[in-house]
């Protein structure tokens, strides 16, 4: 797996929400070697960790990389207050991201900052992509409206029914894969959410890839501070999310509780 660390120049950066940013960056042989799905560990200024940070976008083309991430601690803090025209030092791409079957219909389950993961199957399936999104309130929607200029069906499904469907996302998938139908389930957000949407594929016998977050130290495997419990071939072992994730096939995922 080949990546890069280097500083990179910012090129565009808006607000999408109350402490939610997207920020683009050059990076031309980073942007040309990743795939939807990967990950970048991102240097915030004053703390010896890097933040790990999911790729939203990539424009193989214009050579840049997107990432839309929410302020959770004083690192994400610091990385929010760049500007277009400054730098920041990143290492990526990380990871192992979605295997998209090509022609086929796949629907993308997000939930909250689980979301920009996931935009790039939606760019890259057009509209044999349903995007089942989900997420606090209407003030907390991101990237819903990129999803659907990319040709992606859209449902939205808000906690407290300011906007779409009043519930949990598992009720428009499963509605969704009774009446459309889906080759692929991927699905990003909190483990309780991705725990329920595994539920719904494995009853419906739906093939599902889901992408873990997990506390990382280094990135690339070597301080195994990500480990989570897998299992193979019908043993368990401890794999490591940064550098064997953060995409995995759902039936190898042990979840708790």
């Amino acid at each position: 797996m080949s990546y890069f660390c280097d500083k990179y120049t910012i090129v565009e950066k808006t607000t999408l929400a109350a402490g939610i940013f997207s920020i683009t960056v050059k990076c031309p042989e980073m942007a040309k070697a990743a795939e939807v799905g990967q990950f970048a560990n991102i240097t915030a200024e004053g703390y010896t960790l890097r933040r790990p940070i999911s790729i939203c976008g990539i424009d193989k083309e214009a050579g840049t990389l997107r990432f839309v991430f929410e302020v959770r601690g004083k690192g994400t803090e610091v990385i929010s207050r760049a500007n277009v025209g400054d730098t920041l030092d990143i290492l990526g791409p990380l990871g192992n991201g979605f295997k998209l079957p090509q022609g086929r219909k796949i629907i993308a389950v997000g939930g909250g900052i689980g979301v920009p993961p996931l935009l790039g199957i939606a760019k890259e399936c057009a509209s044999d992509c349903t995007a089942v999104l989900g997420f606090r309130s209407y003030d907390r929607i991101i990237l819903d409206k990129e999803f659907e200029k990319y040709g992606a069906n859209v449902a939205v499904c808000t906690d407290d029914g300011t906007v779409g469907f009043n519930g949990l996302v598992t009720v428009p998938l499963e509605n969704t894969l009774k009446n459309v139908g889906a080759d692929l389930v991927c699905a990003c957000g909190p483990e309780p959410m991705i725990k329920a949407v595994v539920a719904v594929c494995d009853k419906m016998n739906v093939p599902c890839q889901v992408s873990l977050e997990q506390r990382m130290g280094c990135g690339v495997g070597a301080c195994v501070v990500c480990s989570c419990m897998t299992v193979r071939n019908g043993e368990e072992y401890y794999a490591r999310v940064c550098k064997d994730g953060p995409v995995f096939d759902s039936k190898e995922v042990k979840f708790n509780g």
